[in-house]
């Protein structure tokens, strides 16, 4: 009896070993939420944990093909892009398509062979493009960030954190053209296998008012997404085994912007509403330096052209404090804002003589 006990147990752990994706998304889950103009972690649970973070790596994809090409260059889509594997937008061997159309699949509709064709056209290679894709994390400060290829398959080294993600989303929206395909809904290809795309986003869709073709009962009305949690405008969703349900989504209202990142979430569409929702209710715009020019002692000033304006808390307001930082020979200065030891903003400021 022993002995079967033993073998029972032994096939357990055989079947787990040979069957990993079947379980939870491997090293848990995490969230994290960002002011999308300063980059502030506002909330954040397991926020720099390296996870998989699946399709959102399309998101730095379509930020480093936009910034090396031109959305009009066409692209003849490769056997080895038209064969990829995962989620599709079916594009055929030997025909033409442009830039712009292969990120419009690849946002909307996150085709992996889009991705595909993206990396091959802009770095010759798909090898050639991941090259890209870390070097311009590099440059972004992406600390958790490592990718091994353009579209999230899954890769043991190919991790990110949420955290990592959302800034991800918050740089490459200052790309107009990025931001302009992301917040997208509707999209009508001119591929071979032409149609009509719908950004797979919820959210989106409910911000936009654009009536949705899936057919889904768990929607939420638009109502109630305008009224409580602001519009979302912009984002990305993703999904493997291993990863679980994974999302990134640009909020805004009132003159507030945040991003909400949830890795491995089983209920990601109303956990983003949450947490964009508690932005707002917790948060308000504050004005914490005005424009104008400044004295900081006899000989020396700085001017700001843009007033510093920051979401805080009621008790953040005022345990604000400012430190300017002035280089040697006075030419440079930086002012940053502080809340307590965290250091929650900082700008170049234009030095100059101060007023007599």
């Amino acid at each position: 009896m022993l002995r079967l006990v033993r073998l029972m147990v032994l096939m357990l752990l055989v079947g787990f070993l040979i069957f990993p994706e079947n379980g939870l998304a491997r090293g848990g889950s995490g969230h994290v939420v960002l002011d999308g103009d300063t980059g502030r972690v506002l909330n954040g649970v397991n926020s720099d944990a390296r996870l998989p973070i699946a399709s959102l790596t399309k998101i730095w994809t379509a930020l480093v093909a936009i910034e090396n090409s031109d959305l009009q260059e066409e692209v003849v889509i490769s056997p080895n892009a038209a064969m990829a594997e995962g989620s599709s937008i079916y594009l055929q061997a030997g025909e033409t398509v442009t830039v712009e159309t292969l990120l419009y699949g690849l946002m909307l509709r996150s085709g992996n062979d889009a991705a595909t064709a993206l990396a091959e056209h802009v770095g010759g290679s798909v090898e050639g493009f991941v090259r890209l894709m870390n070097e311009r994390a590099m440059i972004a400060g992406l600390t958790n960030t490592v990718f091994m290829n353009p579209s999230g398959l899954h890769h043991d080294q190919h991790l990110s954190s949420a955290r990592d993600t959302a800034e991800m989303l918050r740089v490459a929206l200052q790309n107009k053209s990025f931001e302009k395909i992301t917040s997208t809904v509707l999209y009508r290809a001119n591929t071979v296998n032409g149609m009509l795309w719908e950004n797979k986003h919820r959210l989106l869709r409910e911000g936009s008012g654009v009536a949705s073709e899936i057919n889904d009962e768990a929607e939420q009305p638009v109502s109630s997404l305008k009224s409580a949690t602001g519009t979302a405008f912009a984002g990305k969703t993703g999904f493997t085994k291993v990863a679980g349900r994974t999302l990134a989504t640009a909020f805004q209202k009132d003159g507030q912007t945040c991003i909400v990142v949830t890795l491995n979430e089983s209920d990601d569409w109303n956990v983003h509403r949450g947490l964009a929702n508690s932005v707002w209710q917790n948060y308000n715009i504050e004005t914490v330096v005005k424009k104008g020019k400044y004295n900081v002692n006899d000989k020396l000033a700085i001017r700001l052209e843009q007033p510093i304006r920051l979401q805080l808390k009621k008790e953040e307001k005022e345990a604000v404090r400012q430190v300017l930082q002035v280089s040697r020979k006075r030419k440079e200065a930086v002012l940053s804002i502080f809340i307590g030891e965290e250091r929650i903003y900082a700008t170049p400021v234009i030095v100059e003589s101060a007023d007599r």
